[in-house]
């Protein structure tokens, strides 16, 4: 994602947010091994200083290039977010179909300001007539390396959502994750918690360490399971795809239970052609999709978040910074975010 970097001098088997693997050039999908990271998981030039946990290390100021959008598209094609359902399965239930969107939304009197993003971008890409500019609600997704945040400023930038990095494997609580998920709620974001998913701990273990770090609030959005394929980690099993998809399933019961809202899958375009291509239709998905749109990538999948950029620059946030957007309107947007929780 935004998996954040643990030092790969570690040799215990901790859970890591090292190397998010994805596709240097998205526009082809090859078996060939990706090169791609992300912005919240590149390990800094030096160490991070022990007295200022995840302060990014001085940089030089980047360049003021503005993304390189292309102009607006008439009739552009809108899509329904994926909605989760507000009723919690038993624990030997699988999930139910997503619900449809509430028939009464939140009132406009009530609804909180939607912000114009204002992000530009160190690798702009042009997307083209599917530029993510022409969405509406734009978001990012921080760790211990986007450091101590202005939450104000980075909202008032476009930042209407945000998703922290709370926990990956079983014993590792990213070091800022209180500290963000506080200040984000005060600066007014919608926000919410997601968890780095480590191939070799149970997922009832993992799921017990997320449960016990990240609060219950009705406000918050959805968990997020974030799973891909970790180069940097000293964790190197690849499980099969029926594995896989029994751990994930294993790890989002728990948490639906828990939360009552049905986990976000967060994946990349190597980890999604191994395991998920036509698999878990009945959950939301957030695509990271760097060089293409979604859908010439992940080919007939409904996705409800996009992450178009790792590269992404904006005040309020020392360095680069993950860019991702909702896939709706305004309307969407405030209907989906006020009726998800139980």
């Amino acid at each position: 994602m935004r998996l954040s970097g643990v030092p790969a001098i570690l040799l215990t088997c901790l859970a890591l947010s090292g190397c998010s693997s994805s596709l240097d050039s998205e526009s082809v999908l090859a078996r060939a091994p990706s090169r791609e990271t992300t912005s919240s998981i590149t390990l800094p030039p030096a160490p991070v200083p022990a007295a200022n946990v995840g302060a990014p290390v001085a940089q030089a100021a980047p360049p003021q290039e503005e993304l390189a959008w292309a102009g607006p598209v008439p009739n552009a094609p809108q899509f329904a977010p994926v909605m989760q359902t507000p009723d919690v399965p038993m624990p030997n239930e699988r999930p139910v179909a997503a619900a449809p969107m509430p028939a009464n939304p939140t009132p406009r009197a009530n609804r909180m300001q939607i912000y114009s993003h204002r992000f530009r971008d160190a690798k702009p890409i042009n997307f083209g007539s599917a530029s993510p500019r022409n969405l509406a609600v734009h978001g990012v997704d921080v760790s211990r390396w986007q450091g101590d945040i202005d939450w104000v400023k980075l909202r008032t930038q476009g930042a209407n959502f945000a998703y922290i990095k709370a926990t990956d494997g079983g014993d590792h609580l990213d070091p800022m994750f209180k500290t963000n998920w506080r200040k984000a709620k005060e600066a007014g974001l919608k926000r919410g918690a997601y968890h780095f998913f480590y191939w070799c701990r149970t997922a009832g273990e993992q799921a017990d360490w997320f449960i016990r770090n990240v609060p219950r609030d009705p406000d918050a959005l959805p968990p997020v399971i974030d799973v891909e394929w970790n180069g940097e980690s000293s964790c190197k099993n690849r499980p099969s795809p029926e594995r896989v998809l029994e751990k994930m399933q294993v790890f989002m019961d728990k948490l639906e239970r828990h939360y009552g809202q049905r986990p976000i899958i967060y994946t990349a375009p190597d980890f999604y052609r191994d395991n998920l291509q036509g698999e878990l239709l009945d959950y939301p998905f957030w695509l990271r999709s760097v060089a293409a749109h979604p859908s010439k990538i992940y080919r007939g999948r409904k996705w409800l978040f996009w992450q178009y950029s790792g590269s992404g620059l904006s005040h309020g946030v020392e360095g680069r910074i993950d860019l991702n957007v909702f896939h709706g309107s305004g309307d969407d947007w405030h209907s989906w975010a006020s009726g998800r929780s139980t």
